[in-house]
């Protein structure tokens, strides 16, 4: 049987497996409990074995797209058993949506986060905030990808409003009535090398990621009636390209609450973190102190009222999250620690 090129999907010799039966794999697909996981082997269905659920305290321990995994892959086409997730070397993480306190593993093990906003009604500085400062935790670098820009009438103008806040990120504009617009996005996705494409619903993460592989294989829609694209993408998935590179696809997310993102908004926000080292309280909250460098940068104008009030409520969203008993726990901290001691590193 043809051996699969582990390589061309990340891997790298980086992990040693303590038991020679057992293969290493990488999670592309998830669904409901089922996986789909690549291996020398190749292609298989796969499924966590039963000590593996037993184990496992919360949902990040289970495998997420991106994973690579520990797993038995004797059991033929349609039957490999995940005995191991393997040490993360970063995750891109978020809030899970609705009314749970917990976390969600959006993708793993990957280099670069595209950040698409489209260039119309989609476009929000403030959700991209959120956006940079949760990919800079996690251990990736950001690229801002601004889509549609056909669509755009005063494109310089949008750009400047990304670079006010989008500090040391590349800004990528692509059009879908530009064919060569995408090869701006080709540096970024080398040999080895995994991006993962988020953002609001229609924004255009699958046309993009058609035009990559050459072929469309993910179903795209147009434009609604109030300017706001389709959402289309209903699952995770990472996709190989001709080069080796490699793309994870996510679905269009109505909101990115924060998650155990201290460092993230940091590095977001380091032009006010820089302000803050010289205000005249080192507790000093922004707010109405005397001798605040924050509050005096707005004063002038360095500094615009929106983005110190933005600044403000991820913090304090970050603050409330870190206070529940679900982050306490010794199982969170330790997976945030994954994270954080692999922020820098590539495998």
């Amino acid at each position: 049987m043809k051996k699969t090129d582990m390589s061309a999907y990340g891997l790298h010799g980086q992990y040693e497996m303590p038991n020679g039966e057992y293969k290493i794999g990488r999670i592309l697909s998830q669904e409901k409990g089922l996986y789909y996981m690549i291996s020398e082997n190749g292609g298989q269905f796969a499924e966590v074995s039963g000590k593996f659920r037993y184990n496992a305290e919360s949902a990040v321990d289970f495998p997420s797209v991106g994973d690579f995994v520990s797993a038995d892959c004797s059991g033929g086409e349609n039957h490999a058993v995940i005995h191991a997730v393997l040490p993360r070397k970063s995750v891109f993480v978020r809030k899970a949506a609705g009314g749970d306190n917990t976390e969600q593993i959006v993708a793993a093990n990957i280099d670069t986060v595209f950040i698409c906003m489209s260039l119309n009604n989609d476009f929000n500085v403030r959700r991209l905030e959120r956006y940079l400062s949760a990919v800079w935790d996690g251990g990736a670098s950001p690229v801002v990808v601004l889509t549609k820009s056909d669509l755009c009438a005063d494109l310089a103008e949008f750009k400047n409003k990304v670079e006010e806040i989008a500090f040391g990120t590349d800004i990528i504009t692509t059009s879908s009535k530009e064919e060569d617009s995408i090869k701006k996005l080709l540096p970024y996705i080398g040999f080895g090398k995994t991006v993962a494409l988020t953002g609001s619903s229609g924004v255009g993460k699958s046309t993009l990621i058609n035009a990559l592989l050459g072929e469309n294989r993910l179903e795209t829609n147009g434009l609604r009636n109030d300017d706001k694209g389709r959402h289309t993408t209903t699952r995770r998935e990472l996709f190989l390209l001709k080069d080796g590179g490699m793309v994870i696809d996510t679905p269009g997310m109505r909101e990115l609450g924060m998650w155990d993102s201290e460092d993230g908004i940091s590095k977001s926000f380091s032009d006010i973190e820089e302000l803050s080292a010289m205000c005249r309280f080192s507790d000093c909250t922004h707010t109405s102190e005397p001798g605040c460098a924050v509050l005096n940068a707005v004063t002038d104008g360095t500094l615009s009222s929106e983005r110190l009030l933005s600044y403000q409520k991820l913090k304090a969203e970050n603050a409330y999250f870190e206070n529940t008993e679900e982050y306490l726990s010794a199982k969170k901290r330790k997976f945030k620690n994954i994270a954080k001691i692999n922020k820098g590193r590539r495998i």
